[in-house]
């Protein structure tokens, strides 16, 4: 049989698996607040109601001349109630055939004061029409800046998301990476991390997919492919890490290459029941499946 050990056939424990995921979860629970967190971060620094002042005092004007014209039309009101009363007083009297010239004087002065205020009323109207323009102008621009004030803030919001989780899974691989190279016993915990990084990335995902504005929809698909990318050579470590390494590892503190059984110098695993003697290939002798070298002649 060969001495290579099926890459395949590599198991890790259950206890390590189980931490693993309990490890992933909890980096979830801030890794998904942390993100959540960044919209109101972005919010707080970035002002969305503003106004330019030419705009504003173009709005202040409008303001100005709708008041005094709503002031002026409640003088002709009280004007013409005024006219009414007198002259129904004045043609009264006359009816009667009293005297009334004060009454006519009343009369005439009435007439006089709402034609006053019919004209204040005119000129104010005047001024509300000819600063509307300028008002409705102001306000469409004030409208114009509000909303690319909050496709600024969209922008600054998934730019950072973006960040956030390409770092995030940057340092997850580097994670995995460093673990591997080191032969540590937390190798498990990289892939926690690894999975933590791509839900995480998973849900950035899911926030943006549906948004037709352009950094939107670039943002998951570079986080596809770069995420894609560091998989498939994370997964090419790992298959060389268990190739080479791993093995090695178990058949130096004697156990099993395969399952990590403690191996008691039978040709067989008591563990899995796969065979951990085999035959070398240049002198044919016994040699434990996974060692480098033969011990009869030395070959690699």
């Amino acid at each position: 049989m060969s001495v290579r050990v099926d890459v395949e056939e590599i198991q890790t424990t259950k206890g390590e698996k189980f931490l693993a995921y309990v490890l992933a979860v909890f980096l979830l629970i801030g890794g998904i607040w942390t993100y959540q967190k960044i919209d109101d971060y972005v919010a707080e620094a970035v002002e969305i109601s503003a106004t330019a002042a030419g705009d504003q005092a173009a709005i202040e004007r409008l303001e100005a001349a709708q008041r005094r014209h709503s002031q002026a039309r409640g003088r002709e009101r009280a004007a013409l109630e005024n006219l009414e009363l007198r002259r129904e007083a004045y043609r009264t009297a006359l009816d009667a055939g009293r005297p009334a010239a004060a009454l006519e004087r009343g009369y005439r002065a009435a007439s006089r004061d709402y034609e006053r205020t019919r004209e204040e009323q005119q000129r104010a109207l005047r001024e509300v029409r000819a600063a509307l323009p300028a008002a409705r102008e102001a306000s469409r621009l004030s409208e114009a800046e509000i909303e690319r004030r909050i496709d600024r803030r969209d922008l600054f919001t998934v730019l950072i998301r973006l960040g956030f989780v390409a770092a995030v899974l940057a340092f997850a691989y580097w994670l995995l990476a460093r673990f591997r190279s080191r032969g540590s016993r937390y190798y498990p915990l990289g892939f926690a991390f690894v999975g933590f990084a791509a839900v995480l990335a998973l849900v950035m995902a899911g926030d943006y997919i549906t948004d037709y504005a352009d950094p939107f929809d670039l943002g998951p698909l570079v986080l596809s492919l770069f995420g894609v990318a560091v998989t498939v050579v994370a997964f090419v470590a790992l298959q060389r890490y268990l190739a080479r390494r791993l093995p090695v590892r178990r058949v130096r503190k004697q156990e099993c290459p395969f399952c990590g059984y403690p191996v008691r110098g039978a040709a067989h695993c008591e563990g899995c029941g796969r065979q951990v003697t085999g035959e070398c290939a240049r002198c044919s002798g016994p040699r434990r499946v996974g060692t480098q070298h033969c011990a009869v002649c030395g070959a690699s």
